[in-house]
């Protein structure tokens, strides 16, 4: 290990998660969308989730033609054209995916909408690409999953806010029955986001990330050189099928949501949206507490913030809601679904596969919990999913690229591929409960849920028959 990468380089980390903010931002603001253009289109729950399936299935066709000019070219794109000059790339694609949006909202064309964020989530494909394997590589292998899961964190501020200025953008200036403005109103908050995916590339061109991190492309051991593609490596393979549903739950339970609470509970659609905003609050709360070993190796510290920082996230959550003038009364209660979180932390130790069996556990029991129910208890444990999504990307993210060395930017490629889970699992779900009904329907993410246990309990055996061991390494990071 370079003596470069001895600890986590802030000068760089910090410009880099600027791209994770924005991935959140967009993202969590699509489950605003669905509700308003099943409205205004006249749309089914399925056909409304046609808003996830062209955001999420971008992601898979932008590795497709990664991986084409790749093998065309013959050799690794990235790698050609830097880390840095990729991200600048990707943010220019996603700022002309925004411009779509104007003339859509003025045709009254949902199939122009969907292009319009299909083209946005085309750049993010590249930027995700870059940035994840980026994260890990910018300091310590030991806390590299802490690294991301703190990206993580960063992006689910972006999660946290953005329903909340979309709906605002929509709502403000319109009520939720008059569609016809709602569309039209959708214009500006898009054109922003656009001029600020400009900026952020010109800033992150000017910054001092590395165009080739150095351990991206440490030298390969026996394991890496006999192998000529990162598919020859079992735990990427299992692995892609992990981000497939883990992106697959994580999406649909939020935006099947808001239909379960206009249908089964008599929610107005404008009065959902701090529900969406405390669902991706709930990944941020937990990424705050996941992310606490990135900071300090001192133990006693690290007690002390994982207590703190779920309730600094959960404080972020309140003060933004409170300055949107929402309710707060109904939140309350959720800090003790927070204890659940912290105590399930300290018990998975910094181990990333440890950590995924217990929270896909956890999932399980909450989803379980949330079909059993109804009213607000019900809400609270769809809710509270987050909570348990929240540490799984970096955990799948980096228990499957372990040991890829110079085939690791091509493991991320196939990984980001798998994001498509998010819009196919979402269609499935909302196909199921048009069938059913919306609350039972939630039966797909308990199947989702049940494979990422699996993965945990398979990956490890499959690392440490090739010398990886993370009880080790994490336990000789402090």
């Amino acid at each position: 290990m370079s003596t470069s990468t001895a600890k986590t380089n802030w000068a760089q980390f910090i410009p880099l998660v600027t791209v994770f903010f924005f991935w959140g931002f967009v993202a969590a603001s699509n489950d605003i969308l669905i509700p308003v253009f099943r409205k205004a289109f006249d749309l089914t729950q399925g056909q409304s989730q046609l808003v996830s399936v062209a955001f999420y299935v971008a992601y898979t066709v932008g590795s497709i033609i990664y991986m084409i000019i790749s093998y065309l070219t013959k050799g690794d794109l990235i790698n050609r054209i830097g880390y840095k000059n990729s991200l600048a790339l990707g943010l220019v694609i996603s700022a002309l995916g925004t411009l779509l949006f104007y003339p859509a909202a003025n045709m009254h064309s949902f199939p122009l909408m969907l292009s319009g964020l299909f083209t946005v989530a085309l750049g993010f494909s590249l930027q995700q690409t870059v940035a994840n394997p980026l994260a890990i590589a910018l300091g310590p292998i030991t806390t590299g999953s802490q690294r991301l899961t703190l990206a993580g964190g960063i992006n689910n501020l972006g999660t946290t806010i953005g329903p909340l200025i979309v709906s605002f953008a929509i709502f403000g200036a319109a009520t939720s029955t008059n569609t016809e403005m709602s569309i039209e109103s959708v214009k500006t908050p898009y054109l922003v986001l656009g001029a600020a995916f400009l900026i952020v590339a010109v800033m992150l061109k000017m910054s001092s990330i590395p165009d080739k991190p150095v351990a991206v492309v440490e030298d390969a051991n026996e394991e890496q050189s006999s192998r000529t593609s990162a598919l020859q490596f079992p735990q990427l393979i299992l692995g892609m099928i992990a981000i497939f549903v883990y992106v697959g739950v994580e999406v649909s339970t939020a935006s099947n949501l808001p239909a379960y609470m206009e249908k089964n509970l008599g929610f107005l659609t404008k009065d959902i949206a701090p529900f969406i905003s405390l669902y991706w609050a709930s990944l941020m709360i937990g990424r705050w507490t996941g992310a606490v070993e990135a900071f300090t190796d001192n133990m006693n510290t690290q007690k002390f913030l994982r207590f703190l920082a779920p309730y600094l996230a959960f404080g972020v959550f309140l003060a933004v809601n409170k300055f949107m003038d929402h309710d707060l009364s109904h939140f309350y209660v959720y800090a003790l679904i927070i204890l659940v979180l912290i105590l399930a932390d300290m018990a998975s130790k910094g181990n990333p596969a440890r950590m995924l069996l217990i929270f896909s556990a956890l999932g399980i029991v909450a989803l379980l919990v949330g079909m059993a129910t109804t009213g607000m208890t019900s809400v609270y444990a769809f809710t509270s999913v987050g909570l348990f999504c929240s540490t799984l990307w970096p955990c799948i993210f980096t228990l499957a690229i372990s040991g890829l060395g110079k085939h690791t930017s091509q493991g991320s490629s196939f990984l980001i591929m798998m994001i498509m889970g998010g819009g196919i699992v979402s269609w499935l779900q909302g196909y199921i409960a048009d069938m059913s009904n919306i609350h039972m329907s939630y039966i797909v993410g308990v199947f989702c849920f049940v494979y990422l246990a699996f993965y945990a309990w398979k990956v490890s055996g499959i690392l440490k028959s090739q010398g990886i061991d993370f009880d080790k390494k994490v336990s000789g990071g402090h």
